[in-house]
């Protein structure tokens, strides 16, 4: 934030527009992921790595298997992923339901090719080789959460 408010003054946010959220979802990488409770009433909130799709409005997350999340959402498939600016002067957030992909369990399979596509960076076909190979290995699979609702808001100019 660097607008300064004056001490005992509450700053003024605005709501962001739909295009705003979208854009900030797509600047950004990590976000924290907000799964249903386990039974003991509490939530669990994940830190990971994600891709958005502006175009189909999907948050797709590379995962194991074996995470906590995972289990959570076979339960119960709403969630949240909640992203912030690098000023922390705005957020936002995507809610859906998550769809879980099958394991990746062939190096190239439908899933591989998937979490292929969101990487960056790999042009040399010996590194996606390794990669694919890696993705079996550690039983890897994608989120995908269609959002059917983004919010957010930022944090308004200070005073003049």
């Amino acid at each position: 934030m660097s607008e300064q408010y004056a001490p005992g003054t509450d700053p003024a946010f605005r709501s962001l527009a739909d295009d705003e959220l979208s854009a900030l979802l797509g600047r950004q990488r990590f976000g924290a992921l907000a799964t249903g409770d386990d039974g003991s009433g509490r939530p669990q909130l994940s830190t990971v790595l994600y891709r958005w799709d502006a175009e189909q409005r999907v948050v797709r997350i590379s995962t194991l298997a074996d995470r906590a999340k995972v289990h959570r959402l076979h339960r119960d498939p709403r969630c949240a992923l909640y992203v912030a600016s690098d000023g922390f002067d705005a957020y936002a957030v995507a809610e859906g339901s998550a769809e879980l992909s099958p394991v990746t369990s062939e190096p190239g399979d439908e899933v591989g090719s998937e979490l292929l596509a969101m990487q960056a960076g790999l042009a040399d076909p010996a590194d996606e080789g390794a990669f694919l190979r890696r993705m079996v290995a550690d039983r890897r699979l994608v989120i995908r959460i269609r959002a059917a609702r983004l919010y957010g808001t930022a944090l308004a100019p200070a005073p003049a």
